[in-house]
């Protein structure tokens, strides 16, 4: 008899699918969570892959900081278009407006933190039980903690000691009125992983990711000009051809010089890093616990 084998990207796309399956068994209004980045991209194309030739049964939500990449909108509303999604948009604006929130001040001021509470006014307005990200154990150690299928509790924390077990990658669902889940089908992937995935199947991302000049400033890492930036006296903007990893707020995403200008390009240089891809996002070097401790509060 002849044996059948996947290759590792197979076995890492059917276990995915097999999570937004579960997903859709086992939650009653469950959504993809947004940014406009490529692990979000990638967790949309699986979705749409785990109920072809159905469209995607949920909607997609996107966090709306107002400090977004230009670029990053535009290919959100396009993907929205194409796939006949459902966008479910949620406004730090609005709630500083409301007084929700508060703006922070100072050279290192970011939306970034205000998103949390944001994304929980969303999820309790529409009723949302499982909010489906794109987070990677491999990204950073606090998201090396968690479980495909993490529980938060009625106020949307989340405590890294009272997780539930996983074997055979049974996933337990239920919960109270109140509480739901964050899913993360592409846990088991790493960086590398996503853009051999990206390339093998022609997955469409954001322009940012590939190499270009772009006005910028050095702060531990390139961060591009834009109108939310405040220049310091002794900084001087410079034009430099660079590139994103990873998509955060505008104010927040480094860029690394780079010459990568193709799918190609990209893989041949991430497979040469040693350091994480989200090394150049300024909001993760707040301190040592900076991750864990916005998670802890309802982060992503």
């Amino acid at each position: 008899m002849n044996k059948y084998y996947l290759n590792y990207l197979d076995e890492l796309e059917s276990e995915a699918i097999y999570v937004l399956r579960e997903v859709f068994s086992q939650f009653q209004n469950p959504v993809i969570l947004f940014s406009g980045g490529k692990d979000s991209i990638v967790v949309t194309h699986l979705a749409k892959k785990a109920f072809f030739p159905s469209k995607i049964p949920f909607p997609i939500m996107h966090v709306d900081t107002g400090h977004n990449f230009p670029e990053t909108m535009e290919f959100r509303d396009d993907l929205v278009k194409e796939l006949d999604l459902r966008l479910i948009v949620g406004s730090v604006q609005k709630s500083i407006d409301d007084g929700r929130v508060a703006e922070e001040r100072g050279k290192s001021a970011s939306r970034n933190a205000l998103q949390t509470t944001t994304l929980l006014d969303t999820i309790a307005e529409h009723k949302i039980d499982c909010a489906i990200g794109g987070g990677r154990r491999d990204e950073e150690k606090a998201r090396a903690k968690e479980r495909f299928f993490s529980h938060r509790d009625e106020f949307g924390q989340w405590d890294p000691k009272h997780q539930r077990p996983e074997l055979w990658n049974l996933f337990n669902g239920k919960h109270f009125q109140g509480e739901h889940f964050r899913v993360f089908p592409i846990s088991n992937w790493t960086e590398l992983d996503v853009w051999n995935y990206i390339r093998r199947e022609q997955i469409a991302v954001p322009s940012l990711y590939f190499a270009h000049e772009r006005q910028v400033v050095y702060r531990n890492s390139w961060l591009p000009v834009s109108e939310f930036l405040k220049l310091e006296p002794n900084e001087k903007i410079e034009t430099k051809r660079i590139r994103f990893r990873t998509l955060g707020d505008i104010t927040i995403t480094g860029g690394i010089e780079s010459d990568a200008d193709s799918l190609e390009k990209i893989v041949a240089e991430i497979s040469s890093m040693r350091h994480t891809e989200r090394g150049n996002r300024d909001d993760d070097k707040r301190s040592e616990t900076a991750m864990e401790d916005r998670k802890r509060h309802g982060y992503f």
